[in-house]
């Protein structure tokens, strides 16, 4: 099997994730802004409305695993197109849920929509398989700021949402849930169709033509056991996974305490559009630095960027304003960690577990989010918004701590932050 050349395939295979990010990004903002809302209204309880992120999470964390396994064995193509379509099956699922007025059925629902955000989450794995190791993190961070444009427009839907809803005869609060299906849909046609030849399967090629004979080693022990062996990669690991616990944690109570100050839908949608731009506006600039100052410093940055955010929005009150601050540096707080610590867990593992540990790592990211968004509609309940945003402020912690723990003891090595074995 020939080789192309690979600058040239890593820019078209950049193109074309870019473009299914943008329209795979407007059905995940779509779904975000309303779902807790919605849930309130089926239910008509506030601590139930929290399951909204969670069965999101929940669902993104039982497929990011299966995903990782079927690119493994058949690419990057099949694993990413199918993660699409089941979205896409779910959003129409969640919209049959509104139509009926079934709590259950929108659970469901919301599992299958999961799906979507798993995808785009590994999409920017797709853009470190044929990345040159001195702009890895600026790749991975194109793939990830690419979902600016539709997760913006999303939330923003929720006014045409319910012209369409009024067509369709549903609920307006789950109008924005066709936006949801078409986004997904469209993402799915651009994968299935366009991704040829597939990135990773070319770079399997590659160190086959570098190294003939090149037998990739079995796998030795579980991935967290690898990760485990590896202070960079639990480093790595840890602030994907808890920043993600804070963000989803606390975005997914936000419309509804928005809600209880009697805030508009559109408002809302503002809000939630803001903060998705604060997630991935600016990440090219973060990809940009995790390059140049190097893992570690971004990943520190975006944990006291996390505290920030937690004093800002947790002190808002009823200042919207303020709340909306608080937001968007809790989008740019889970930027550094998920760029920087992605860069950094994919080049701290050996090739035959890399693909594994990239799934493992987004099901971690998805529990810790489930685990998140559904404990905080029952803090939400039982305390206030503020003691929210405290709660969620601790988890930055364990990320601080460890690379305290690792400077104190590992000897300083050159170029310390460089891949350890993936090739171009």
């Amino acid at each position: 099997m020939g080789v192309p050349d690979i600058a040239r395939l890593q820019r078209r295979t950049l193109t074309l994730l870019v473009a299914a990010q943008v329209v795979g990004g407007l059905g995940i903002g779509s779904a975000i802004s309303v779902g807790a809302i919605l849930a309130l209204r089926l239910s008509g309880s506030e601590q139930w409305s929290g399951l909204a992120g969670t069965m999101i999470t929940l669902g993104a964390g039982a497929i990011a695993l299966p995903l990782a396994r079927l690119a493994a064995s058949k690419g990057r193509r099949i694993s990413l197109s199918l993660g699409w379509l089941v979205a896409a099956a779910g959003a129409l699922v969640t919209l049959l849920a509104a139509t009926v007025s079934s709590f259950v059925l929108l659970l469901a629902g919301l599992l299958l929509v999961g799906s979507g955000t798993a995808t785009n989450l590994q999409s920017r794995y797709a853009a470190t398989d044929l990345a040159d190791p001195r702009t890895r993190a600026r790749d991975l961070s194109i793939v990830v700021w690419s979902t600016t444009v539709g997760s913006v427009l999303g939330p923003n839907l929720t006014g045409p949402g319910e012209v369409v809803a009024g067509w369709l005869s549903i609920p307006p609060v789950a109008g924005p849930f066709v936006f949801s299906a078409a986004g997904f849909g469209l993402a799915f046609a651009l994968i299935a169709s366009r991704l040829r030849p597939d990135p990773l399967l070319i770079a399997q090629a590659r160190r086959e033509q570098v190294n003939p004979g090149y037998q990739p080693a079995k796998p030795s022990g579980s991935a967290l056991m690898v990760i485990r062996k590896r202070p960079a990669a639990l480093i790595g690991l840890s602030a994907m996974v808890l920043s993600q616990g804070i963000m989803v944690a606390v975005m997914t109570m936000t419309p509804v305490h928005m809600d209880h100050h009697g805030a508009e839908l559109r408002l809302v949608g503002l809000t939630i559009s803001l903060h998705i731009a604060g997630m991935y506006a600016l990440s090219p600039v973060v990809g940009w630095l995790t390059d140049r100052l190097g893992r570690r410093p971004v990943i520190i940055i975006g944990q006291l960027v996390l505290v920030a955010s937690a004093i800002t929005a947790g002190t808002a009150h009823h200042s919207t304003p303020q709340l909306t601050i608080g937001l968007v540096l809790l989008g740019l707080g889970w930027s550094a960690g998920l760029v920087a610590g992605s860069t950094l867990l994919t080049e701290s593992v050996p090739d035959e577990a890399r693909t594994r540990i990239q799934g493992t790592s987004d099901v971690l990211m998805s529990l810790m989010g489930a685990v998140g968004g559904g404990l905080s509609g029952v803090i939400l309940g039982a305390t206030s918004f503020g003691t929210l945003n405290a709660l969620a402020a601790v988890l930055v912690i364990p990320t601080l701590a460890l690379i305290a723990i690792e400077t104190v003891t590992r000897r300083r090595r050159p170029h310390d932050d460089a891949p350890v074995s993936l090739e171009r």
